[in-house]
């Protein structure tokens, strides 16, 4: 499977999610990512929403598992990095971002012992999110 012509490829990284709705704004109108569908799960009282910046059959998105009786936050535990994201413009995307209420734990800036512009958001549940200027 880790052979380059396997045709093994990312599909996706998921997210559990305490407040779909919330994190469906954060990912798609803050970080104008796409909601490319979004399922109900009756019998087992969970939704899985994928988000993302292209269809999900040629591009790794986000999947965002809401499951209804969860009351409490979720412990992100101590495992988790992040999800990266790259932007053109790190410094106004950071602006609008702090604008919006979103917490900025690292504000965007050169990375300790290299040249790349990166900054972190925190999502709505509290996952960072790593901002690296593209341009």
């Amino acid at each position: 499977m880790g052979d380059k012509g396997s045709g093994a490829r990312m599909l996706h990284t998921m997210i559990r999610v305490k407040d779909l709705d919330s994190s469906i704004d954060f990912y798609t109108r803050l970080l104008g990512m796409k909601l490319l569908s979004r399922t109900d799960y009756e019998g087992g009282k969970f939704t899985l929403a994928f988000v993302g910046y292209g269809d999900a059959g040629s591009n790794t998105v986000i999947e965002l598992t809401h499951n209804w009786d969860q009351d409490d936050a979720y412990d992100l535990g101590n495992g988790f990095g992040h999800v990266a994201i790259g932007v053109p413009d790190i410094y106004g995307t950071c602006e609008q971002l702090a604008a919006e209420g979103v917490n900025l734990p690292r504000p965007p800036g050169p990375m300790m012992h290299g040249t790349t512009v990166i900054a972190f958001v925190d999502d709505p549940d509290g996952y960072k999110i790593e901002l690296v200027e593209t341009s």
